[in-house]
């Protein structure tokens, strides 16, 4: 089977109404291109200016203006969209930093709360404290069927951590996604190498929608929206300017997927270390 999908690059500010203009541009891209689905950043619906901003912003799927827009996209397009939003948090005071898939009906289908959260302090750098206004998840949840194969859902800091790919993998993934918002530093260093690498030790297309530029005087992201094939290979990437919305788009091959596996299986020593 072969299927294109569509990774989304836009830079999302606190400006909901802007937010959502900007991914319905990315729609009509994506559908150009002739797109089966369309992957979108962490954060698409905003990204704020404070903590405070971050925890006032938040509503909840059924309400938010953000959501609504892109269901009735999807439904109308008959497109399905994975993104990343924000939720309330089960604590006042903080948030829930979820992705949500959103099927060619319009209906939520999936849903998946971040894990990992990014407290950071880089020397000459951004200092960032996700855990002051998001609350993490709880748990790693299973893979589930789309058009375009088994989806298995991360989220950006989520990256550093082989175990939630290594997870996904074994409970069937055929793709693993990580919408992202990384720091230009961070990213710089790291991005490409831990995305090919998640790829390779999981012998799965990995699918990385980002935010890019400047979405505040304090924050600015890093961009280069990548998909990766099973072998590593960057199939599709996207740079770093933020003028307008743009769409990488590459093909899902699932005789590529079998082949990777079957050539080089990867048989896990679980008799010898614990199995993730």
């Amino acid at each position: 089977m072969m299927a294109r999908i569509a990774v989304g690059q836009l830079t999302s500010t606190a400006n909901i109404t802007h937010n959502l203009a900007q991914c319905r541009v990315l729609v009509k891209k994506a559908l150009q291109a002739g797109a089966k689905a369309l992957f979108l950043p962490e954060a698409s619906d905003y990204i704020a200016n404070s903590g405070e901003e971050t925890v006032r912003l938040a509503r909840p799927v059924h309400e938010s203006e953000f959501v609504r827009g892109l269901r009735e996209e999807a439904r109308r397009e008959r497109l399905p969209i994975h993104v990343g939003v924000h939720e309330p948090g089960l604590d006042t005071q903080r948030v829930k930093n979820t992705v949500l898939w959103i099927d060619e009906r319009g209906e939520i289908a999936h849903r998946y709360q971040k894990i990992h959260l990014f407290d950071v302090e880089i020397k000459d750098g951004p200092v960032l404290r996700e855990s002051k206004s998001v609350e993490p998840g709880s748990e790693i949840v299973p893979p589930f069927e789309t058009p375009i194969g088994r989806v298995g859902s991360a989220i950006c800091f989520d990256l550093r951590f082989p175990e939630i790919g290594l997870a996904l993998r074994r409970q069937g993934a055929d793709l693993i996604t990580f919408p992202s918002a990384f720091t230009v530093p961070t990213g710089k260093a790291h991005w490409e190498t831990l995305l090919r690498a998640r790829a390779i030790e999981t012998q799965c297309y990995v699918v990385a929608a980002a935010q890019v530029g400047r979405h505040s005087e304090k924050r600015v992201s890093y961009g280069h929206s990548m998909i990766v094939d099973p072998w590593g290979a960057v199939l599709a990437e996207l740079g770093d300017k933020s003028d307008e919305p743009e769409v990488a788009t590459a093909e899902i091959d699932t005789d590529l997927l079998r082949k990777v596996r079957r050539e080089m299986p990867l048989h896990r020593r679980t008799d010898v270390y614990p199995e993730v």
